[in-house]
């Protein structure tokens, strides 16, 4: 596992407390909390979370947390980030039933069998253990039938690591993973492929960049938003090289042999 943790510098908390929640979502009730977002603040006891009954989405990412407990009492999440932590159990997330979407990668999950307590949860379609953009894995992640077997353990799921493998995009995603290895086949004949070449971006620099709101609906949608472009980003850069070095191989294919006399 690689993952950094960039904590908040004007932040210091290590225990999650009420006084927390309510200066970070300006609720009065805990119970009254539908979205929660605690990134990068060194916190390693989620302490009173599992009180927030409402709770549906909950970013705890790039903290140090290692226990999961008392989230296993949130039946309405839906969605769940806890990438970049110190996670070797996921058990609790067993309590709950409304999850759709976790993502865990860059912990320390080491077996498939840890897996498991994910299986009852019928409404989760979305799981993800390792994020290529940001250097995230977990040792699980090294087993070379680590893919396989958790589409055999999750039928039902429609995105795994990031990739969509059932619904429309799926055969997109496959597709493009035959051409790629089909190239690569090719062109690695030398042992290494060539540099790619510089190419102009078409767009003038912070063209995407949006303002940023305090409100947590729309930090959230802004973080998914930066997330995916960033990830089009590096996919862009990924096919114009391999474009390039495609044109390159045609080209050379197509050039009349000269013979010595």
């Amino acid at each position: 596992m690689d993952s950094k943790r960039e904590k908040d510098p004007d932040s210091d908390y290590t225990k999650v407390s009420a006084v927390l929640l309510k200066s970070r979502t300006g609720e009065f009730d805990l119970e009254s909390i539908l979205f929660l977002k605690l990134r990068c603040l060194g916190i390693n006891d989620l302490g009173c979370i599992g009180e927030c009954m409402s709770l549906e989405r909950l970013d705890l990412s790039g903290n140090n947390i290692t226990n999961l407990g008392p989230l296993s009492s949130l039946r309405l999440l839906i969605v769940l980030n806890v990438s970049a932590n110190r996670i070797s159990s996921i058990e609790p997330l067993s309590g709950c039933e409304s999850l759709q979407s976790v993502n865990v990668a860059g912990n320390l999950i080491c077996s498939i069998e840890s897996l498991h307590c994910l299986q009852p949860l019928r409404k989760l379609e979305n799981i993800r253990l390792k994020d290529n953009t940001y250097n995230y894995s977990n040792p699980v992640c090294k087993n070379t039938s680590y893919r396989n077997i958790l589409l055999e353990m999750f039928p039902n799921i429609k995105v795994l690591d990031g990739e969509r493998v059932v619904g429309r995009g799926s055969d997109l995603y496959q597709l493009c993973k035959d051409i790629d290895e089909t190239i690569k086949a090719g062109l690695y004949k030398n042992g290494q492929l060539p540099e790619p070449t510089d190419c102009k971006p078409w767009v003038d620099d912070g063209f995407w960049e949006i303002k940023r709101s305090n409100n947590a609906i729309i930090e959230e949608a802004y973080k998914q938003f930066n997330d995916v472009l960033h990830e089009c980003r590096l996919l862009n850069n990924r096919a114009t090289h391999i474009i390039s070095q495609t044109e390159r191989s045609l080209s050379l294919k197509k050039q009349p042999k000269q013979y010595v006399v």
